[in-house]
């Protein structure tokens, strides 16, 4: 057995719009301590779409097959966005699967009216003709896949799917039972520090950190900060 065979195991997950290699700079800063497992959910990436990938519990599927498949069970998970509410997801609905979470900049809070909001913008069309210098960046990251405009109309159909049938009620969220580090930025406009805190006071063992100066979008977010959690929290 080599010495890195005993780092424990972490699984990354992005978040809505993106990819595993948005996480990178993660992944090298925290490839000293865990055995690190970047994820494409299915569409995203390189990662071809199947007919039902729009949905979020496809995504917590996406997750415990790469558990299962790594032999990893039960696995630490760190999610961003919308990758941490597919790994609390599959912490309520395969305990068995999930050792410990932590997440960055993940909405609890969705009903219709929500839903409808945040997919508002998601509009293949509209952003060639409005904003098109906003689509290059998804259109690199996901050329060898499903495609931007793909991965746009299908978050789209996952938002509006949360915003029917929420997964993380606050009941599911009392029957988490695997510790959980929930991070917000305090500058963050897609998530806020009150609905941040209401999930972490609904989970029975939790934790909440407040990134300072801190907004939504990964790249905004400083990698040092985050691992840094991430090893505080998961190498334990």
């Amino acid at each position: 057995m080599t010495a890195s065979d005993l780092r424990p195991p972490l699984v990354l997950l992005h978040g809505a719009l993106g990819a595993a290699e948005q996480l990178q700079p993660l992944a090298e800063l925290l490839a000293a301590h865990f055995r690190v497992l970047p994820l494409d959910f299915a569409g995203h990436g390189a990662r071809p779409a199947a007919p039902d990938s729009w949905r979020l519990t496809h995504f917590a599927d996406n997750l415990a097959e790469l558990i299962m498949a790594e032999n990893v069970a039960p696995a630490r998970v760190f999610g961003y966005s919308m990758g941490g509410y597919a790994a609390l997801t599959l912490a309520a609905r395969r305990p068995e699967l999930v050792e410990a979470v932590v997440t960055l900049g993940t909405k609890f809070f969705w009903d219709e009216a929500t839903a409808a909001r945040e997919a508002a913008p998601l509009d293949p069309a509209t952003i060639q003709a409005k904003v098109p210098g906003l689509a290059a960046a998804p259109a690199a990251r996901h050329a060898a896949g499903a495609g931007w405009e793909a991965v746009v109309r299908g978050t789209a159909d996952v938002l509006h799917g949360l915003g029917r049938e929420p997964l993380l009620t606050p009941e599911v969220l009392a029957g988490i039972r695997q510790p959980v580090r929930i991070l917000v930025g305090d500058r963050d406009n897609t998530v806020s520090i009150e609905e941040t805190a209401a999930a972490f006071r609904a989970l029975p063992i939790a934790e909440l950190g407040v990134l300072p100066n801190t907004q939504h979008p990964l790249e905004r977010v400083d990698p040092t900060t985050l691992a840094l959690h991430c090893q505080a929290f998961l190498g334990r």
